[in-house]
C-alpha cells in the first residue's frame, strides 16, 4: 500500500474523521482538511489521492444558507472525474449522490441510533463487503435520503431507508450511516444534536444510544476493512 495523500471535507466541528484518523495514522498516510465552517480553501485536486466527505446537520439543498455547498459539489464532481477515491459519509454520501445526478430529499422518518442494516444481493457479491454478515448493527443519524445514482451498485439498506450505501465505478463510496463513530465523536454528536432525540419509532434515546457503545469496535473494524480494500 503506497502513501496516500487524503483530503477531508468537514462541515461542522463535531463531525470529524473519527476512527478514520486512526486508520490513516496506522497506515502511514497523510491527511489535510477543508473545514467549511471556518471558510478554509479547497485543495489542489492534482495533489490529493483520496477525498473523504464527512457529515453535518445541513442539507445538500441549502445552498442559500451555506454558500460553500456549490463549490464543494463542483470539487466532488472534479474528483470523481479525475478518478480519485471518493468516500462520502452521511451528508457526504448525499452530496456524492447529488453530484452523480440522483435526487436528495427528506426521508419519511429520521433514523437515529443503533439499528440493523441489511446487505443487498449486490452487496453480498461485492468484494468491498466480503466476509460481512448479511445483517449487522450500525450507528445512524440522518433525516435525508437519496435515490440510487445511475450505474451505482446498491450495497446496503434498511426498511425505513432503502439506499444506505452504494459504490460507483469501484472508487466512489457513499455511506449514510456512521461506521467511523468513536466514543468521543458519539458523545459530541449527542451533545450537539440532543434536540433531535425525540420519541419516535426510529429514534433512540440518549441512554439507549450510549448503552450500545459496545458496537463501536465492530463498526470501526468493518470500516478499516473497507478502507484497506479501497486502497489496494
Amino acid at each position: 500500500m503506497s502513501h496516500l495523500k487524503i483530503h477531508c471535507f468537514q462541515h461542522v466541528p463535531f463531525e470529524g474523521l473519527g476512527c478514520i484518523d486512526d486508520w490513516i495514522k496506522e497506515k502511514g498516510h497523510s491527511v489535510n482538511f477543508t473545514k467549511f465552517y471556518v471558510d478554509d480553501l479547497l485543495p489542489d485536486i492534482n495533489i490529493i489521492d483520496w477525498l473523504i466527505i464527512m457529515g453535518g446537520p445541513m442539507g445538500v439543498y441549502e445552498e442559500d444558507q451555506f454558500s460553500w455547498l456549490k463549490k464543494e459539489k463542483e470539487f466532488i464532481k472534479q474528483a470523481i472525474a479525475a478518478n480519485k477515491v471518493v468516500i462520502g459519509i452521511c451528508l457526504g454520501s448525499q452530496l456524492v449522490a447529488e453530484v452523480l445526478g440522483a435526487k436528495v430529499y427528506k426521508n419519511t422518518e429520521k433514523e437515529i441510533g443503533w439499528f440493523d442494516v441489511i446487505v443487498t444481493q449486490s452487496g453480498r457479491k461485492n468484494k468491498i463487503l466480503d466476509g460481512f454478515d448479511d445483517t449487522f448493527k450500525v450507528f445512524h443519524w440522518h433525516g435525508d435520503t437519496f435515490d440510487l445514482p445511475q450505474n451505482a451498485e446498491h450495497l446496503i439498506e434498511t426498511p425505513i431507508c432503502k439506499n444506505q450505501a452504494f459504490l460507483y465505478k469501484e472508487k466512489v463510496l457513499g455511506i449514510q450511516f456512521h461506521f467511523e463513530v468513536t466514543n468521543e465523536t458519539l458523545a459530541e454528536m449527542i451533545k450537539h444534536g440532543r434536540n433531535e432525540l425525540i420519541a419516535a419509532d426510529f429514534i433512540q434515546s440518549e441512554v439507549e444510544i450510549l448503552s450500545n457503545e459496545k458496537y463501536i469496535k465492530d463498526n470501526n473494524a468493518k470500516l478499516f476493512k473497507i478502507l484497506d480494500r479501497l486502497s489496494q
